[in-house]
């Protein structure tokens, strides 16, 4: 009897462990391939909220990617701190670049940085798409077959808010730009457009995106007497920039460009001290993107503590972007170099994504913003544009 028992238990065994098998290698023939991508911003350092929200976007491209069962790969989001800054930049691209199984990278919040970083993508043949460096030089200096953006460049940004500021009665600026290869672009474009507009600039500082101390700078400006103080640069030095303008009694009318967008200067200088500043962007709201509802509700949805910030949907964009690409050519790099460059009329939740010949979204979606009441208002729908507010110095309003 213990003999035919054990003969019946082995068989059993045989026939549980055949079926696991089985079922084994059913599973894994239906496994997705792991395809790895590389998220690149600043995770650390003053412009770190940018970063942040801008990763959250991007992962929460993923996990929607990978809930779709249609989908062909299983994607992994690899995310490295650029600090915003140049040679941190080289260094983490250089490791991403090298390693073979990361097969597309959405990179960079700081242009700067960026501008530094494209010939090691084009080296290493890594396809790449921006989500939020603004400088034209990053995909138009080269030809690049590598080099993607889906944000807008900072010549539309200068062009619409020196139109604006003329219509609003403005005729005397002063710049003051960082000192990076960004702040010097910006103060080009806005100093081209803004002589085009008959308009005087009396004067022009550049200084470093780390300087703690604008006193001498601005005791000189409050000499010029300008009706508006223009800023290119990022948040920080802007922030700074507008603090000590009110402690050293300077009314001028403050006005920045996408550097300052979002809510991080808002909350550096405060609500009183940010009401009234115009920017320019080339994003309309969240809330009126096609997708803006969607990608809000899911990104509450997701639990992110951090706000998306203003380039939080074009990280969601890129990321996207990249996925799909992959989803139709594969995980390769030459054949997701080569299909991101027919990229037309793709649809996003910002608005149809198109790259012209070298690698650049061409949608315009330049926008103007006020501050009012703590919050980045679309000019059209402020008090300011109804008359019941004015901007400081306003001729026109």
């Amino acid at each position: 009897m213990d003999l035919m028992r054990w003969s019946k238990r082995l068989a059993i065994l045989a026939a549980v462990s055949a079926f696991a098998m089985v079922a084994l290698e059913s599973e894994q023939a239906f496994a997705k391939e792991k395809v790895k991508i590389a998220f690149v911003g600043p995770m650390t350092g003053s412009i770190s909220p940018h970063g942040i929200g801008g990763r959250n976007s991007a992962e929460l491209a993923v996990k929607i990617m990978n809930s779709d069962p249609k989908t062909k790969y299983e994607y992994q989001l690899e995310v490295f701190d650029d600090e915003c800054k140049p040679n941190v930049g080289v260094q983490v691209i250089t490791k991403i670049a090298s390693d073979r199984s990361i097969v597309a990278a959405i990179p960079h919040y700081c242009s700067a940085t960026a501008i530094a970083t494209v010939d090691i993508f084009h080296r290493f043949k890594l396809p790449m798409v921006i989500w939020a460096a603004v400088l034209p030089e990053i995909t138009y200096a080269q030809k690049y077959p590598e080099i993607h953006r889906v944000s807008g460049i900072l010549i539309g940004q200068n062009r619409v808010g020196a139109q604006f500021m003329k219509e609003h009665g403005y005729t005397t600026f002063v710049s003051v730009a960082d000192s990076t290869d960004y702040g010097k672009s910006m103060n080009k474009y806005f100093t081209q457009f803004t002589l085009e507009n008959n308009n005087k600039i009396l004067g022009t500082f550049s200084v470093p995106p780390d300087q703690q101390d604008l006193s001498a700078e601005l005791t000189k400006i409050k000499e010029l007497n300008p009706q508006v103080i223009y800023f290119g640069g990022l948040t920080p030095l802007g922030a700074r920039l507008r603090t000590q303008m009110e402690k050293l009694g300077i009314t001028a009318q403050f006005e920045g460009n996408s550097g300052i967008m979002g809510d991080n200067y808002i909350n550096a200088v405060g609500p009183k001290l940010a009401e009234g500043t115009v920017t320019f962007f080339d994003s309309p709201p969240i809330a009126k993107m096609p997708g803006g509802k969607f990608f809000t509700e899911q990104y509450q949805a997701a639990g992110y503590r951090e706000p998306p910030e203003a380039y939080g949907p074009f990280a969601y964009v890129a990321t996207r972007l990249v996925m799909e690409t992959i989803e139709k050519a594969g995980p390769d790099r030459a054949k997701i170099t080569a299909a991101l460059g027919d990229v037309k009329d793709v649809p996003s939740i910002i608005a149809p994504i198109t790259f012209d010949d070298h690698g650049q979204n061409i949608t315009p979606l330049t926008t103007k913003y006020v501050v009012q009441d703590g919050k980045w208002v679309v000019w059209e729908d402020s008090e300011y544009a109804t008359g019941k507010r004015k901007l400081v110095n306003c001729p026109h309003c």
